[in-house]
């Protein structure tokens, strides 16, 4: 089977991927899930679940690819829909996403990526997702601030 690169991957996700959170109301509170995504034309699929695959992600509904569309850009309706992989899992997150990508991004993607960790351990962020917090400022991953340029 073939298999992506980590470097071809990375890249991928510095145009295409996002560093975001998932707003859920739980017991009457305003939580927010920690979430990677990339999103692409549905035309792109299968690249998605070389993605999954290649990273190491297990596949579970909370790591999912999902078809939506159509696509609207600039109010004009285009030509395909959109799939996205979506990883909200805390293990996946935890021991495959934030160690791929840990230190490795450049540009707005890793100011993105940074400003992620950090917003994860906020009091809104359920546990066990505040661990990713904690793991990064006890430099876990390396040194709590890879993304200082030398």
């Amino acid at each position: 089977m073939f298999v992506l690169s980590e470097e071809y991957i990375r890249g991928l996700v510095e145009g295409e991927g996002c560093f975001t959170f998932e707003q859920r109301i739980k017991r009457g509170e305003k939580v927010k899930i920690p979430v990677f995504a990339i999103g692409m034309y549905e035309r792109d699929e299968e690249l998605l679940r070389l993605v999954r695959i290649s990273m190491g992600l297990p596949r579970i509904d909370s790591n999912t690819i999902y078809v939506n569309g159509p696509y609207f850009h600039n109010g004009c309706k285009d030509n395909g829909r959109i799939a996205k992989l979506i990883v909200r899992d805390y293990l996946s997150l935890k021991e495959v996403v934030v160690p791929f990508f840990y230190g490795k991004l450049r540009g707005y993607k890793g100011i993105q990526f940074r400003e992620w960790i950090e917003k994860i351990g906020d009091k809104s962020v359920p546990y066990p997702y505040r661990q990713i917090f904690d793991l990064h400022k006890e430099g876990f991953w390396g040194s709590p601030n890879p993304f200082v340029e030398k």
